[in-house]
């Protein structure tokens, strides 16, 4: 960057490179859509991962209440510790021992502003400009806005859609080089929905191990999971490799708003020494702590939310991710993943049956023009042909959405004869059937 002499005459402000280099990829994709919605048909907006947007899901009352209270207590409207208050801290870990079979320590704990800012902090404490953190793909794009302004290089593992989203484990193994950092394992995932056994994690955690890489957890899912599947804490299963967990109030709460999340370091042998501590106190003070507000609220809420809240939240999601599979499977040309917890749902759509669009991200972009359903395109988790809904809609419109979807499917899906045309062994069409109906992996 070209600096101005003194007593320049004209002026020259520009960005900063950290600032040029930052791209969310959801935002960039949502903001330059150059689509309108169909005026004739309500907009039904399958894409922000947030649960409250419908209205339809609220935090209990102890919730709340903890909130109140806390708001008449002096010590909430000002400055708490960068790294949190403590009582708060050790609310939190009593709330997470599930994730160690040692006691965790509220030293062990940073509460940070949103899970988002817990991951900020755990990438930039652990890498530097010129490094690299592996990602799972599909996979949350966060990592890539913060690591990326930084110097901070992105390489991306792969997840099997045919195994359930699992961690393609060769190919993790052969991201690792002289240069990786970290790796980020997403459990429950998203995009993808799926959750892993403890044979998984261990076999994720003997590559980590191997290799001597530490790992970042996100598991702002955590318990976020469906029936007869169970969510198991990566630091409860690890051995010998550090894990810097993120979480937070924010989805199982339903309170993204107050921006509430946390790291826990689990690090039983001391790989990460007092630097690393060091270094996450260092980057807390960047913003001077996080809200103190839901600080003195948090130990009343996470020890008072009724366990029924939780599942009636979880039972209802999982409800509507059968929904959605029931529905979305019988749309000619696509192919639903049936997840095992978070909140959403990938779909893949077979491109090569609907040859008027060059990619998900047009298809998906006509699907707004004409049925008013928006669904997040799979360029915004860096795999393309699928795309991702959020299943905390309520029923009748999540519903609504997937009738759309079907009906324009069956719109723009060619023909029995130009299918033929095309190629006579991709799909085997019914003779009774007006429309070709994906009935599964045949199709991919």
């Amino acid at each position: 960057m070209s600096r101005r002499s003194r007593g320049s005459n004209t002026w020259e402000v520009r960005a900063s490179t950290l600032a040029r280099n930052t791209h969310n990829l959801i935002r960039d994709i949502v903001e330059n859509l150059q689509v309108e919605p169909n005026p004739n048909k309500q907009l039904i907006a399958l894409s922000v991962g947030d649960p409250t947007t419908f209205g339809n899901l609220n935090p209990p009352e102890q919730v709340i209440q903890a909130v109140r209270e806390s708001n008449e207590w002096l010590s909430s409207r000002s400055y708490g510790p960068a790294k949190g208050h403590l009582e708060a801290r050790e609310a939190v870990a009593k709330y997470s021992a599930h994730q160690s079979n040692e006691e965790i320590s509220p030293e062990d704990v940073v509460l940070c502003s949103g899970c988002s800012h817990a991951i900020e902090l755990a990438i930039t404490v652990i890498a530097d400009s010129g490094q690299n953190v592996l990602v799972p793909r599909p996979g949350f794009m966060i990592y890539k806005t913060v690591a990326e302004g930084l110097g901070i290089n992105i390489k991306y593992y792969n997840l099997l859609p045919d195994q359930q989203w699992k961690v393609d484990l060769e190919d993790l193994e052969n991201q690792i080089d002289d240069d990786t950092a970290a790796i980020v394992v997403i459990n429950p995932s998203n995009p993808c929905g799926s959750v892993y056994n403890k044979e998984h994690l261990s076999e994720i955690l003997d590559i980590a191990s191997r290799n001597h890489v530490p790992i970042i957890a996100d598991e702002i899912y955590e318990h976020f999971v469906f029936s007869n599947h169970e969510f198991t804490a990566l630091s409860a299963v690890s051995k010998d490799v550090p894990i810097l967990t993120c979480g937070g109030l924010t989805k199982r709460f339903l309170v993204p708003g107050w921006r509430m999340g946390w790291i826990i370091i689990h690090d039983r042998h001391n790989v990460l020494g007092k630097e690393v501590r060091k270094g996450l106190s260092n980057l807390a003070t960047r913003i001077l702590g996080p809200n103190t507000l839901i600080q003195r609220a948090l130990p009343a809420i996470l020890s008072c939310t009724p366990q029924s809240f939780f599942d009636d939240v979880v039972l209802f999601i999982e409800n509507q991710a059968k929904l959605a599979y029931d529905e979305l499977r019988r749309a000619p040309g696509l192919r639903p993943i049936m997840p095992q917890g978070a909140m959403y749902m990938m779909i893949e759509i077979k491109t090569s049956l609907f040859p008027s669009f060059k990619n998900e991200l047009q298809f998906v972009e006509r699907m707004v023009a004409e049925q008013s359903v928006f669904c997040l395109p799979g360029q915004c988790f860096a795999y393309p042909n699928f795309m991702r809904i959020v299943l905390t809609v309520p029923e009748d419109i999540l519903r609504e959405a997937c009738q759309r979807i079907t009906i324009f499917c069956k719109d723009h899906i060619v023909s029995r004869e130009t299918l033929k045309e095309i190629d006579s062994n991709l799909v085997n069409v019914s003779s009774d059937s007006e429309v070709i109906c994906d009935s599964g992996p045949a199709l991919a």
